[in-house]
């Protein structure tokens, strides 16, 4: 049965890439990056899924008046099981804008065909999900074939800019249960080696430090916020190491990660000590460690190097995310997608672990269901001259249909 069904996949390699390479020349770039959204792209969508005979489609649409339409699609497939648990595959149907056009070699809304790979904005990200999971679904009834579960294709907007009007509606809509199998493929490695349970939290802080701006040949009648903003940047990135030395073999890096990024330019002249100074921390920490613990740490330093400096320094979360629960190991949803990518991948590993945070996982996870993270994608999305390889989307297409078949 198996064999047949890949052997039924690799068949439809032609119209799989036709339909990829026509969907991509409709841009769902969000409102809030210049764009019209997803409404176009959906209107394609259904039209192919109808073509296909996919009779169970309902559209879930978030009111959105800077849209074309006026409005985010997010639509439903179903497909009926064997059992009544649930095969959710959720994938996102907006892209990023195709940023410097002169970068690009191609149109990137008009797809090109070249060397076994297929170029254009989105066809990466995660245009090659949303054609795999729909051909493998349709190679499954094509045969004739009952899946083990109800089998629920989600092509959802919104999730290059947040997920308000994709997946987070669709939660807040109810359509997911604690029972169901979630996989959601909006990262992978390109040996298809990674399956992703869990994530760490993520805290970016912005700090200013407030001195007073003075001729630098007279600087003892002001206050230096550069050197107190290293001063403070170098305890902060101490005391953080020091506080948090936990590890955890789930993920790679294994500990907390606390790292300096960003500073924004103070005066524009060698010749004026500077008054004031900005710059942020983005830190990547492990679900065992509270936010809040991160956060009394800063603020004792601030303390400090208020007090050593004679500074003001206040600081905001430009982004501030606690990590749900990681997906247990041995749940359905990853035993599932384990043997499904072993048959397609047979000399294979698959690794299970945790990355650095911001995965659509965890909006599933933080809403109590389980959810994973995988796919086979070349690492270039949002990238100048983007592609994915037809091997990949084929493979992809594997294992989504071996999963929605079950063992």
């Amino acid at each position: 049965m198996s064999k047949e069904l890949l052997t039924k996949i690799e068949s439809l390699e032609t119209p799989m890439v036709e339909a990829l390479g026509e969907m991509i020349s409709y841009p769902a770039i969000s409102p809030l990056d210049g764009g019209e959204g997803e409404f176009h792209k959906a209107q394609y969508l259904l039209k192919k899924i109808k073509e296909l005979g996919f009779e169970d489609v309902k559209v879930y649409a978030s009111s959105d008046p800077q849209a074309a339409g006026g409005e985010r699609p997010n639509i439903i497939v179903r497909f009926p099981g064997r059992s009544g648990r649930r095969l959710w595959i959720v994938v996102h149907t907006d892209v990023v804008p195709e940023g410097e056009r002169s970068l690009w070699e191609t149109d990137p809304f008009k797809a090109v065909v070249k060397d076994g790979r297929i170029y254009g904005r989105g066809v990466n990200d995660n245009g090659q999900e949303v054609i795999a999971s729909l051909y493998g679904l349709f190679a499954i009834k094509e045969l004739g074939l009952t899946p083990e579960y109800e089998v629920c294709l989600a092509f959802v907007a919104d999730e290059e800019v947040g997920s308000t009007h994709g997946i987070k509606y669709l939660i807040k809509k109810g359509l997911f249960d604690k029972d169901d199998l979630v996989v959601v493929p909006d990262m992978g490695t390109e040996e298809a080696d990674f399956i992703e349970i869990a994530e760490k939290s993520i805290c970016w802080m912005e700090f200013t430090v407030e001195g007073k701006q003075v001729h630098a040949s007279l600087p003892n009648l002001g206050v230096n916020a550069c050197r107190a903003a290293n001063g403070f940047a170098a305890s902060l990135d101490e005391a953080l190491h020091a506080a948090f030395p936990e590890t955890d073999k789930l993920f790679d890096p294994a500990e907390s990660t606390f790292e300096p990024t960003r500073r924004r330019a103070n005066v524009a002249n060698i010749n004026t000590v500077p008054g004031v100074e900005v710059f942020c921390f983005d830190c990547r920490v492990l679900p065992t460690v509270p936010l809040e613990d991160v956060k009394k740490v800063v603020e004792a330093e601030i303390k400090k190097a208020q007090e050593k400096y004679g500074v003001k320094i206040t600081y905001r979360f430009p982004q501030y995310e606690e990590a749900p629960e990681p997906t247990a190991e041995d749940a359905p949803v990853v035993t599932e997608l384990l043997a499904a990518v072993k048959k397609v991948f047979p000399k294979v590993a698959p690794k299970v672990g945790g990355v650095g945070g911001g995965t659509c996982g965890a909006y599933f996870r933080r809403a109590g269901i389980p959810a994973v993270v995988w796919g086979q994608e070349s690492d270039c999305a949002h990238m100048p001259n983007e592609y994915t390889k037809i091997e990949h989307l084929l493979n992809e297409a594997k294992v989504f249909a071996l999963m929605m078949l079950g063992r």
